[in-house]
């Protein structure tokens, strides 16, 4: 059931089903030659959560991260606007996004939260902004 629409901070419950849902997807991930399994999950600004995971390929180029699957996903339900994403790798420390899912965020969220957890106590909290300075999207094609 869809949320309302997001305009404040993420309280702790939905962080922890944000932080949960990203570590359960990582299990469904296609990783037969990295053994890297990531899973991610994006808050979509109408409150409605998507999941995805890595999926790797023979033709490496052709691979897909789990951060632009979840955001892929949204987009295919007709979601256009980003309020958190969260990325879970199987590290000590934890991971943040690739530049290629930092410019696919930007397209949806270029203010969006972004949380990375791992296997280890430590977290990154900040912003696709701090990620991505000065990013180049959809306002530069206008």
């Amino acid at each position: 059931m869809p949320r309302t629409a997001m305009n404040s901070p993420l309280n702790s419950a939905l962080l922890h089903e944000l932080e949960s849902t990203a570590r359960s997807a990582a299990a469904a991930a296609y990783a037969p030659y990295s053994k890297f399994r990531v899973g991610a999950s994006v808050l979509m600004d109408s409150g409605r959560i998507f999941h995805g995971c890595n999926v790797e390929n023979a033709s490496y180029g052709l691979c897909n991260c789990a951060e632009r699957t979840a955001l892929f996903s949204a987009a295919a339900a007709g979601e256009r606007s980003v309020h958190a994403v969260v990325v879970y790798t199987p590290t000590a420390a934890p991971t943040t996004p690739c530049g290629a899912c930092r410019q696919v965020i930007n397209e949806f969220g270029p203010d969006a939260l972004v949380i990375s957890i791992c296997d280890g106590p430590d977290r990154i909290e900040t912003t696709l902004s701090a990620l991505l300075p000065a990013a180049f999207g959809p306002k530069n094609l206008l």
